[in-house]
């Protein structure tokens, strides 16, 4: 496998639509950056969030989700509870190839604050909206910008293609809209 570079990148959302909508250069100044960057893309949280909340009692079970778990919140930002966690999506809907694999990973910006955002690989041939944990590891509140950078995805290439991808196997979470909680089938 090879990391992919900005050229690719941007070469592969404009002729596959791998990423709607793109943005083919970083985005920076008075906002946490998103868009291109040197071997990945920068994707942003769009403005709702389902926040974490222990006011029903309820047990995190992924076999048996209980969406009481979660308030459904709107708006520019989200205050994260301390020592809690949001679920959110991506503005970007991601069509990925048969032959990459991506890894996505928090931006230093949060990190550098206790805000840990987690996200699984993206499969070949997964499609969607990108469902986000983000986690403020921190005694206090964080506070989370929407509409902006929070996480980066970088891509590698395959030196063969996949014998199954994620659309084969019609994987669970395949051509995701909203926020998705957790689900076993």
């Amino acid at each position: 496998m090879s990391v992919m570079p900005d050229s690719w990148i941007k070469k592969m959302a404009i002729e596959n639509k791998m990423i709607e909508p793109f943005v083919d250069k970083q985005v920076r100044g008075h906002t946490i950056s998103y868009g291109v960057s040197s071997y990945g893309y920068d994707i942003r949280v769009a403005d709702e969030y389902k926040i974490f909340t222990n006011i029903n009692s309820t047990i995190v079970d992924p076999k048996q989700f209980d969406e009481k778990s979660f308030i459904s919140y709107k708006g520019d930002y989200c205050i994260i509870p301390p020592n809690s966690f949001a679920l959110a999506k991506s503005i970007e809907y991601f069509r990925i190839p048969r032959n990459i694999l991506t890894i996505c990973v928090g931006k230093s910006t949060y990190a550098r604050c206790g805000i840990i955002v987690n996200v699984t690989p993206f499969e070949p041939e997964w499609e969607g909206f990108v469902t986000l944990e983000i986690s403020n590891t921190t005694p206090l509140p964080a506070k989370i910008y929407s509409m902006e950078g929070i996480a980066q995805v970088i891509f590698l290439k395959a030196d063969e293609i996949c014998e199954v991808s994620y659309a084969d196997k019609a994987g669970k979470y395949q051509k995701q809209k909203a926020i998705t909680y957790p689900k076993v089938e």
